[in-house]
């Protein structure tokens, strides 16, 4: 347990430095796996402040998204877990409210090998997510995302898990 708290302050440290001079936000999730295991995220995001695809329906343009969450198991231990992916969004257009969706694939490092009824195989896992929200003219943004964390068959046990959450972003 040591070592994740090292590795959290280690991950917040890079994430806090890379985000200076871009915009940043500080991510809040609630939500639940399928076996009704809670999660909690906290996490930072900061912005690629680039675009693509530029049209008067909307654009493409992305953040990185570093986290902890906390899986909080009823019948096993809890779980903690770090992650780390970039996100690509896809923002449509409009003046104050501005809907979006997202996708991204990233990495994650678990404290244990098993959530729930879960035998995930291994602490590394590749963290999948989808999700769609709402982002404010303030830079608040509200939303719902699916994640799905899996090691990709490296391991021979590979049960996955998924969590479904609401999430809240406050700028930095």
């Amino acid at each position: 347990m040591k070592r994740l708290f090292c590795l959290v302050a280690m991950a917040a440290a890079v994430l806090g430095h890379s985000v200076s001079a871009q915009a940043a936000g500080l991510e809040f999730g609630v939500g639940s796996t399928g076996d009704s295991t809670m999660t909690y995220r906290l996490g930072l995001t900061s912005d690629w402040d680039k675009s693509w695809m530029q049209s008067n329906v909307g654009r493409l343009t992305g953040y990185w998204s570093g986290a902890y969450t906390y899986w909080d198991g009823d019948k096993r231990a809890s779980v903690s877990s770090l992650s780390f992916s970039p996100v690509f969004v896809y923002e449509f257009a409009a003046e104050s409210v501005k809907p979006y969706v997202e996708a991204g694939i990233g990495v994650a490092v678990f404290s244990r090998t098993r959530v729930e009824d879960n035998n995930i195989g291994q602490a590394f896992q590749f963290e999948d997510r989808l999700g769609f929200g709402l982002r404010f003219a303030g830079g608040q943004e509200v939303g719902i995302r699916a994640t799905h964390y899996s090691n990709a068959g490296i391991s021979r046990n590979n049960d996955g898990i998924e969590s479904y959450s609401l999430h809240y972003t406050l700028p930095l």
